[in-house]
């Protein structure tokens, strides 16, 4: 395979793009380049060794938070506002200063705007929208890296699939496997959904059941605040009647036939039964799981600092999470994309349900969360994402996707919007990228949702173009981008 080399979203035929590493490895002829089979073979292995952690960015994550704000919030109404633009452009909030000399928000973030310095926040997000301006192609491309061949116009997805490309927490607990007794990765309140499609880009696809999250979904409806007060994490638990010496001579009962039967271990070395059964016990046997999860452990200025919603006690639990040993938590935001009250999904209503809905609940979860991590000096090795899948158009009353949408409400925009990075190695107090007069497209710096994944995985020390497997054993790498060195202190 020839690839022409050129970074994602610009015009390959611009003399000044850079050629860049992954172009020079997808080159698929042995004479491009002058590159002899042996110099082919050569950069083959340095790519394997790269993979294998070598010559390679020092991983600075040990565990990443991923707060994804499933719906696509609008940027221009929380921390890119516009000055100077028509009235259909302008935020119908006003504007406060945050932390860093020139950097604004609106009124509706006010406690990110004080821990704004521990951050990064990237505001030239933007991809052109292929069969993505519908939320559960743009959410797939958000969480794997990959577009989907089977989209619908309207940009809906079949269901989840084993076939499907890896989420990002999969990839990462297989590449960098948990150290402790404990839930490698942990997916919580509710699963990633827009309509009826529930769960896309949310498991671990062709990868296997075995590196799907554990999924942490109280029951109650997404309205419900208290929900996260009837966490139940009774597999978790060892039963009353099964004592450590019983389990410990089941274990050694298993030892015991596993030797007896040669065959069958060999037949089914491959899926690691032994490897996975004493992942188990450990996990139930230690109870740190369990433990992790008891969130009335905690103070009640604490819990109240978060916020007694479902969003502001699941920031709490993943802070819990990775401190207990968790790799990887994805907080997904409590209401569906496509709901009304307390959605991102603002088509109509803007005005009333930013203000009194979802803005107060996520800027004092986020903001309480940074505080809490940098506090405890778990920020340094813990990666905070706050991302959506896409942001709003500019213009209010227009339509981009299809949807109606009214005076009070703003559309689906993939061009332009914006992210936050904290902790692990990430800068602190600096604003990436700028998007033009309207917040219309970046005017520099573009990040692609492929480089936002692959600057995570880079975190952990993990090349992007680490090659997985997929089911038909086809190689393929984790994330066709390069990561975003600029974002790193």
């Amino acid at each position: 395979m020839i690839r022409v080399p050129g970074q994602p979203g610009k015009d390959v035929c611009d003399p000044h793009q850079p050629v860049s590493r992954r172009d020079i490895l997808r080159v698929g002829g042995s004479s491009m380049l002058g590159l002899s089979l042996g110099s082919m073979l050569q950069l083959q292995a340095a790519t394997t060794a790269r993979a294998d952690g070598q010559f390679h960015r020092p991983a600075k994550a040990k565990s990443i938070i991923m707060c994804y704000l499933q719906g696509g919030p609008s940027h221009i109404d929380l921390w890119d506002p516009k000055e100077n633009v028509p009235d259909n452009v302008r935020s119908v909030f006003s504007n406060i200063s945050t932390v860093l000399p020139g950097v604004q928000f609106t009124e509706l973030l006010p406690k990110l705007a004080t821990v704004i310095d521990k951050t990064t926040l990237i505001r030239s997000m933007s991809y052109t929208p292929n069969g993505l301006f519908n939320h559960t192609a743009a959410i797939y491309q958000m969480m794997t890296g990959y577009t989907t061949d089977k989209v619908s116009p309207s940009g809906q997805l079949e269901p989840p699939s084993p076939k499907d490309f890896p989420n990002f927490g999969s990839n990462i607990i297989r590449l960098r496997p948990a150290q402790e007794p404990m839930l490698p990765f942990v997916m919580l309140p509710r699963p990633l959904q827009e309509s009826n499609v529930i769960g896309k880009g949310g498991t671990a696809g062709f990868l296997g059941k075995a590196f799907d999250p554990y999924t942490l979904y109280p029951s109650g409806g997404d309205m419900d605040m208290n929900k996260m007060e009837r966490i139940n994490v009774s597999d978790l638990e060892m039963r009353a009647d099964v004592y450590g010496e019983r389990m410990e001579r089941r274990e050694k009962l298993l030892d015991t036939i596993n030797a007896g039967m040669p065959e069958i271990d060999r037949a089914v070395k491959d899926y690691k039964l032994n490897e996975y059964y004493d992942q188990a016990l450990s996990l139930i046997s230690s109870g740190r799981a369990r433990d992790a999860f008891s969130i009335d452990q905690e103070s009640v200025a604490t819990r109240d600092m978060y916020g007694r919603n479902t969003f502001g006690q699941s920031c709490l639990l993943a802070r819990r999470l990775v401190e207990a040993g968790t790799r990887v938590v994805e907080v997904i935001w409590p209401q569906v994309a496509n709901s009304d009250n307390h959605s991102w999904d603002v088509h109509t209503g803007l005005s009333a349900r930013m203000k009194n809905q979802a803005a107060p609940i996520f800027d004092m979860g986020l903001s309480a969360l940074i505080n809490d991590l940098d506090q405890r000096g778990l920020l340094s090795e813990t990666l905070v994402v706050a991302v959506g899948e896409f942001g709003r158009s500019p213009q209010r009353g227009v339509s981009t996707s299809g949807n109606g949408n009214s005076d009070d409400g703003r559309d689906h925009w993939p061009y332009c919007y914006t992210a936050m990075l904290a902790g692990a190695g990430i800068k602190r107090g600096y604003v990436h990228g700028k998007s033009d007069q309207t917040a219309s497209a970046p005017l520099e710096n573009p990040v692609h949702p492929g480089e936002l994944l692959a600057t995570i995985y880079e975190s952990f020390g993990i090349a992007p173009e680490t090659i997985v497997y997929n089911h038909l054993n086809q190689p393929r790498e984790l994330v066709k981008a390069e990561s975003v060195s600029a974002l790193y202190a």
